[in-house]
């Protein structure tokens, strides 16, 4: 089994590290970096994996704490590129819906398991039906959709038919993208809740090679049903992974924020690149149970009064752009905006709309406040989580934008499990929040919008933070869900994205990034705005599209 060199003795180079630790935190010292001659031309380094501090050997694809590499064993049914919600058949090399409560699933050919065996129905059956006994595993929810579950045949292909509990067109997605393992592997296992799988067997494109909790390697596996579009052979996942590793050590791909990113690491190496398409939009979520945030003119109020580009800028260096109101991530879901909302859909700040809309709601300014009728002050308190670096900034920038109006603005940083609780109790005036990012209009918004994920005040509440509740919304919600006309869709998105720009359920501020980071030193065809086949996420099966798309790269350039 091939052996590759220990990383952490590159950080002994004192001389680096000194002054690329003064780099990344602002002094003007150019610093370059060069890929490890140990590591070989058809091997990557990933900045993926992260240990605490070091690793445990998890490759269950099912447990929160699994290590990255079970994205590359396992599998789904198909892929759905987050970016711009495109849908590529996997395991699944077709599928159907004869009417919207009801999916088959035709299997491709000719795919096996790592140790040879066939895959077969009956391995995507046993998954289904293992997450529906062992329901801790059922990270996605499928069996909220499934009702059963049976294997057949269709033209001599084999089949897995899904019958659902309701008509929902898009659970489809939402089910085909669990990853699937090998009945005769795991039908032996006693728990599988508990089960680590230390030597796990897969139909994806690489396995297991050496392990230790400081690193471990991953090889390809010589089985593969697509071997002939993998051309990385070997992969190499340190367990401790930051800023200063990434710049310094030559890695091929990470995923992750880095601050002034252009000069630390697109001035590091001259095959350095970097794409951050959104993915997630940053808001201000109201507590619509309160007054006075349940005033759709306040909301309105505060959403004109905001500067997007000023907090988008503080927030990400100017990485990212203001956000659309319409709920989508553009440019990522152009195609699904209604082209007659204007400017997109991203709201301009405008101070005099914003001080009559505060008027419509009987606020007026008084000695430098903006107060009601008996006097008082708007006052709010600002949820976020302590160490979202980025959202603080935000959260800062909104705070003074709404002080210039007379607005008292106190922000309050919890820990992250205490905000996160504090948002689904709805313990709070109005919040830091992120939505979207599922390559699903549908999705998106479901969450966010549909009144059956409300809850009362104090109870917790599994999205739709901000309480929001409209039947108008939940019947757009209901005719999208059980559509298989795009046509028809296409026009239920259009009015809930109206629905967005005229309730402002939550304030859209600007685009959270996927922050990934590559290098074509060795490898190209990465995707990039121009190619926007997939994220550059480590951590997801959109990782199957890069490694089936990269190719190496001439390495004769270097010698004209």
């Amino acid at each position: 089994m091939k052996k590759f060199p220990r990383r952490s003795r590159l950080l002994s180079l004192v001389a680096i590290t000194i002054a690329t630790g003064l780099a990344l935190t602002g002094c003007n010292i150019h610093i370059e970096s060069k890929p490890d001659p140990t590591i070989p031309q058809d091997t990557l380094l990933l900045a993926a994996d992260q240990g605490s501090p070091m690793y445990q050997r998890n490759f269950n694809p099912f447990m929160a704490n699994r290590r990255i590499g079970a994205a590359y064993i396992y599998e789904p049914l198909v892929i759905v590129n987050d970016v711009n919600g495109d849908v590529t058949p996997w395991l699944a090399q077709k599928v159907s819906q004869p009417d919207a409560s009801t999916v088959m699933f035709t299997l491709r050919d000719g795919v096996k398991w790592s140790d040879g065996k066939p895959l077969t129905a009956k391995d995507v059956e046993f998954t289904f039906n293992m997450l529906k006994t062992s329901p801790t595993l059922d990270l996605q929810g499928i069996w909220q959709y499934i009702s059963t579950v049976e294997t057949g045949t269709e033209e001599g292909n084999q089949t897995v038919t899904v019958h659902l509990k309701s008509a929902d067109v898009p659970a489809a997605n939402i089910i085909a993208q669990t990853l699937i393992v090998p009945e005769h592997v795991w039908k032996d296992v006693k728990d599988p809740g508990t089960f680590t799988d230390d030597n796990p067997v897969g139909t994806g494109p690489f396995e297991l090679g050496n392990y230790s909790p400081q690193q471990y390697t991953m090889n390809r596996n010589e089985t593969y049903w697509q071997k002939d579009k993998v051309t990385v052979k070997h992969l190499i996942l340190p367990a401790t992974n930051g800023q200063l590793a990434m710049v310094t050590q030559g890695y091929d791909w990470g995923y992750m924020y880095m601050s002034d990113v252009e000069k630390t690491w697109g001035g590091a190496n001259k095959y350095n690149r970097f794409w951050f398409p959104p993915g997630g939009v940053i808001s201000l979520q109201p507590n619509l149970t309160k007054a006075p945030f349940n005033n759709p003119d306040v909301r309105q109020g505060i959403a004109l009064a905001l500067d997007r580009k000023q907090i988008a800028d503080a927030a990400t260096e100017g990485s990212m752009q203001p956000a659309t109101q319409a709920g989508i991530l553009l440019p990522n879901q152009q195609a699904d905006l209604d082209p007659s909302i204007p400017n997109g859909g991203v709201i301009t700040q405008d101070v005099e709309a914003a001080k009559a809309a505060f008027a419509r709601a009987g606020y007026h300014e008084q000695d430098g406040k903006l107060v009601d009728a008996s006097g008082t002050q708007l006052s709010f308190s600002l949820l976020t989580a302590n160490g979202y670096t980025d959202w603080l900034r935000a959260a800062s920038q909104v705070q003074r934008q709404l002080s210039a109006l007379g607005i008292d603005v106190k922000l309050t940083q919890p820990q992250p499990p205490a905000y996160q609780l504090a948002l689904r109790n709805g313990d709070f005036d109005i919040a830091m929040g992120a939505y979207g990012g599922l390559g699903s209009q549908y999705q998106d918004l479901n969450g966010l919008l549909n009144s059956s994920n409300f809850r009362p005040v104090g109870q917790e509440a599994p999205s739709n933070f901000e309480r929001y509740q409209n039947p108008a919304v939940d019947e757009i919600l209901a005719k999208y869900r059980t559509s298989l006309d795009p046509n028809e869709t296409r026009e239920l998105g259009y009015q809930l994205q109206h629905a967005m720009i005229t309730d402002l359920p939550v304030i859209s501020l600007y685009y959270g990034g996927s922050w990934g980071l590559y290098s074509e030193n060795k490898y190209v065809g990465w995707p990039d705005a121009d190619h926007p086949y997939a994220s550059l996420k480590t951590y997801t099966p959109t990782a199957l599209l890069i490694f089936t798309s990269l190719t190496p790269r001439d390495q004769t350039e270097d010698k004209k």
